[in-house]
């Protein structure tokens, strides 16, 4: 019998991580993280320059993000499109639950 050692994270507001943790987590390189940091979608939630952090969620984006570079071979600024649309997607479905909630059954 063989046992498997996993590392867990939870992915949430609340966790924290630094930006090396974040490239480890989600195959980018800091440049690249640093990219999605001035195009917004992800924001260091310390004060300090140096030892920024980022909140946990932010690891699926990362993710989202190498495997729309990967897979589609998008460079910077194709990629902050895709990540755009996809960023409105998610909040047109989440006002589309809301307005079908609000109708009745």
């Amino acid at each position: 019998m063989r046992t498997h050692i996993v590392e867990a994270i939870w992915l949430n507001d609340a966790g924290l991580c630094s930006l090396e943790q974040l490239a480890e987590y989600s195959g980018l390189t800091r440049a690249e993280l640093q990219d999605l940091v001035e195009m917004g979608e992800i924001a260091p939630t310390s004060v300090d320059a140096e030892n920024d952090l980022y909140q946990t969620h932010y690891i699926v984006i990362a993710r989202t993000a190498r495997r729309l570079r990967d897979d589609f071979e998008l460079d910077r600024h194709g990629l902050a499109v895709a990540l755009n649309l996809l960023r409105r997607i998610r909040d047109l479905e989440a006002e589309l639950s809301t307005a079908q909630a609000k109708l009745p059954q």
